[in-house]
């Protein structure tokens, strides 16, 4: 994942940072409790496709 990327990038619901999670090919919002996956290297970054946080996880 481009570094360069990884700094813009932000949450599209509340535009807040996002946690690049490297094994699990995840960028993380920590406020909304959201996973956005990375596939074959892009961000998916719709809110719709984002997994919800476990308890244990944020």
């Amino acid at each position: 994942m481009d570094a360069r990327l990884l700094e813009i990038l932000v949450c599209p619901v509340c535009k807040g940072p996002l946690e690049h999670r490297k094994a699990a090919q995840e960028l993380v919002c920590k406020p909304c409790k959201l996973a956005y996956p990375i596939r074959d290297d892009i961000p998916v970054m719709l809110a719709d496709e984002a997994r919800q946080l476990g308890a244990d996880e944020a």
